[in-house]
Parts: structure tokens; C-alpha cells; sequence
């Protein structure tokens, strides 16, 4: 049984550097700015996912998962519970290696699904928090 660190260190080590943030755009306010900002920091390519489809960082950005023209590896959600759902879905439609439910977004049913079709997942948790941990 992997341990949700194994899982973790897995998605940030070996899943591939090119990360869909969903639900970034060029709000400074938002944690999703600086989370991608330090995605940067430690070599992942970001992807702004969101219906302004801004360019965010200096990266491209696009409405939504399905429009990405390029394969992505980690989907990295920021929105609230309730849409996450339908984001992971999207995540393994497109052939994500993983999805990533930042801080207080929880679906235990999306998490179930997304783990039934062989991708991993973590849930309520910050790539920019353990990111540096892998020292």
C-alpha cells in the first residue's frame, strides 16, 4: 500500500514538469499566483487553466483542460469542492499522470475514481509546501 507521501514525492519527482494549474489567472491575491510561481521556481512548466484563459507567469493560457494542445502531467486544481469533481475527471480524460487537490479541496468520490483509472491523486495539500520538503 503507498503511503500518500510516496504518492506525493512520486507526483512532484517523477509524474513530468508540465503542470495545469487549474483556476489561475493574474490575481496576485489568489493562492493559485503563487503556487504556480513557485512551481516555476523549482523547474515545472506551468499551464494558467481558466475561462479568462490569461497569460499567467510568462505561460500561455487556456479555458479550459481539453483545450491544452500538448500533453500535460500533473493537473493541479484550485477550485472549490464542488467543481473539483468534474476537473479531475477531466484531468484523466486528457491522460494526466496526476491530479493534485490543492488545501481544503476535497472530493472523496472524485479521488476514488481518479485512483479507479490508474492516476494518482492527492487531495488537500500544497505542492509548494512539499515541494521544498524534497530537499
Amino acid at each position: 500500500m503507498t503511503t500518500e507521501a510516496e504518492t506525493v514525492r512520486r507526483i512532484l519527482t517523477e509524474s513530468g514538469d508540465t503542470w495545469a494549474v487549474v483556476g489561475l489567472s493574474n490575481n496576485r491575491s489568489r493562492a493559485a499566483y503563487g503556487v504556480a510561481a513557485t512551481l516555476q521556481r523549482f523547474g515545472k512548466r506551468i499551464v494558467p487553466v481558466h475561462p479568462k484563459a490569461e497569460t499567467v507567469h510568462g505561460e500561455q493560457g487556456y479555458a479550459s483542460l481539453a483545450d491544452i494542445p500538448f500533453p500535460v502531467d500533473v493537473v493541479d486544481v484550485f477550485v472549490n469542492s464542488e467543481l473539483a469533481g468534474a476537473v479531475a475527471d477531466q484531468a484523466v480524460e486528457i491522460g494526466a499522470k496526476a491530479v493534485w487537490f490543492q488545501l481544503d479541496v476535497i472530493d472523496h468520490e472524485a479521488y476514488e475514481r481518479t485512483r479507479a483509472a490508474g492516476v494518482d491523486m492527492v487531495m488537500d495539500r500544497c505542492p509548494a509546501i512539499e515541494i521544498p520538503k524534497l530537499g
